[in-house]
């Protein structure tokens, strides 16, 4: 059914707690898709649409929200939708934003549990979206401190609510149990973040905590699943879709300030990982969207 699934690369950055993005469409049209992210996402007017979400497939109503877990592949689709306004709300948060130790306390206990399930996909009902509705719709007018409050309300909120439906089967979960548990790994990481504007390479990564090319080259494989070129391609990405969202910067100017030294080579990167060349990727993302 479907060619393949894409890892997204959000443009959530590490500084961000989380972002929100809203859009008024007549159609779906991104592929199914994984990213490192949680994902809270509130559909109107979207009945008749076919919801993927692991191995389980759902026709929609007209008003859904869905909470997806890291690395879970996921996506809407038109199908039988007629809808001329489908209303989407996406809120995108890192992985680590709620600490694992933080997450063990009692009084957080329900996010914790709920942030498990996800990992499944978890679709709440219809009195439980029209109970937190107004604070979904007001969470993108507020900004800084309170808005970081409000979010860890409402997912308190979504947490207690009585029926939690989860959606894929365990046994089809694509959540890596990789270990990022590592302050070598962190330091390595901090590096790439804050210098992936100039030219990284494993050498510089590999002297910065002590090891060979060799050694760093598998550690980094095993510990994350992903080679050092990917690692740091990937926030180079982050980076050039945030400043695509962002900025009036031309295309050009973004790929070489993000540390690609070839525009080519950026488009045929952007293109490979996002599904669509970054000129596209720019009108896409022509709804509203707030960086908390």
């Amino acid at each position: 059914m479907h060619k393949k699934t894409i890892k997204e690369i959000t443009p959530l950055t590490p500084n961000d707690c989380f972002t929100i993005f809203t859009r008024v469409k007549k159609e779906f049209d991104f592929p199914l898709h994984f990213h490192e992210e949680y994902e809270l996402n509130l559909i109107m007017n979207g009945s008749g649409a076919k919801r993927i979400v692991g191995d389980h497939i759902h026709v929609i109503d007209d008003l859904e929200l869905v909470l997806v877990g890291p690395n879970l592949p996921h996506a809407w689709f038109t199908h039988e939708c007629k809808s001329e306004a489908i209303t989407e709300l996406t809120i995108q948060w890192h992985r680590d934003l709620f600490d694992e130790k933080l997450l063990r306390r009692n009084q957080l206990s329900f996010i914790r549990n709920m942030f498990e399930k996800s990992s499944m996909g978890i679709s709440f009902t219809k009195e439980t979206i029209q109970s937190v509705l107004p604070r979904i719709l007001s969470l993108s007018q507020r900004s800084g401190f309170d808005s970081v409050i409000d979010l860890i309300n409402l997912l308190h909120d979504l947490s207690a609510s009585r029926s939690l439906i989860t959606l894929s089967d365990t046994t089809f979960v694509n959540n890596p149990s990789f270990n990022y548990n590592s302050r070598r790994l962190e330091k390595v990481f901090e590096f790439m973040n804050n210098n992936y504007h100039k030219n990284v390479s494993l050498k510089d990564v590999s002297m910065l905590i002590n090891m060979t090319e060799e050694s760093f080259s598998r550690f980094i494989k095993k510990r994350t699943g992903n080679t050092f070129i990917n690692s740091i391609n990937e926030i180079r990405l982050g980076h050039a879709s945030r400043m695509l969202i962002d900025t009036t910067h031309s295309i050009s100017e973004i790929s070489y300030q993000c540390g690609f030294n070839n525009i080519s080579n950026f488009n045929r990167l952007f293109k490979k990982k996002k599904n669509c060349t970054p000129k596209e990727f720019r009108e896409n993302y022509s709804g509203n969207r707030v960086f908390v």
